[in-house]
């Protein structure tokens, strides 16, 4: 299945062997490859010689469709792939009739080129495989073509048109954000006091108006 409708010519079609990850994993996360994933397919290959683009920073973008024995969240697996291979890869995650989209802005280790480090991951939720609304935009570079699709997962396009480095630290800073909102909720559900809860819930208010707000 082509599913970001990509040019033949980035056609690999390639079977990656689980086992070729082993020496990145320990004995616990060797059984999660084997335990979680059916098969992981190198589907496409995004490079100026496969879609005539320029590379910048970005040299190449690799897809691989992953296909799960259940329904799972397999996350910290696709970390130890996107660690191991050096080029971006976009993970199509698919079980049934249902997938979801993560991909890694990344950078290589500063002493070992073995591995990659990564800098931010982005995920879709799960959506059924026909209703997909994600795509790979073949215009300006592969370094234009990755950002879209960052700015795409965000759910905001219009980060898009910002740089790689200001869309990271938005996603920071959304994290960040939430994970206040949540321990300030958790806060006023745990207070008894009337005065403690109206000053909790300004600041929760003033927090949620924040990430309204956030571009």
């Amino acid at each position: 299945m082509n599913f970001f409708n990509l040019p033949a010519r980035t056609k690999v079609g390639r079977v990656v062997p689980k086992n070729a990850f082993d020496e990145y994993t320990n004995t616990k996360q060797k059984k999660l490859f084997t335990d979680c994933i059916l098969r992981i397919t190198w589907t496409h290959k995004l490079s100026a010689d496969t879609v005539n683009l320029d590379a910048k920073d970005i040299q190449e973008i690799q897809v691989f469709k992953v296909e799960l024995k259940q329904k799972s969240d397999i996350l910290k697996t696709l970390e130890i792939i996107n660690k191991s291979i050096p080029y971006h890869i976009v993970f199509w995650v698919e079980h049934n009739q249902e997938a979801y989209i993560s991909t890694a802005s990344k950078h290589p280790h500063p002493t070992n080129e073995d591995i990659a480090v990564i800098d931010w991951t982005f995920t879709s939720d799960w959506f059924n495989k026909s209703d997909n609304r994600y795509a790979l935009n073949l215009k300006g570079n592969l370094d234009t073509v990755f950002k879209d699709l960052l700015a795409q997962l965000t759910g905001k396009p219009e980060l898009g048109k910002q740089s790689l480095d200001s869309i990271l630290k938005n996603q920071q800073k959304v994290y960040r954000l939430k994970k206040e909102i949540s321990k300030l909720k958790s806060a006023i559900n745990r207070s008894k006091q009337f005065n403690q809860k109206v000053e909790l819930n300004s600041k929760l208010n003033q927090l949620k108006l924040e990430l309204k707000n956030l571009v």
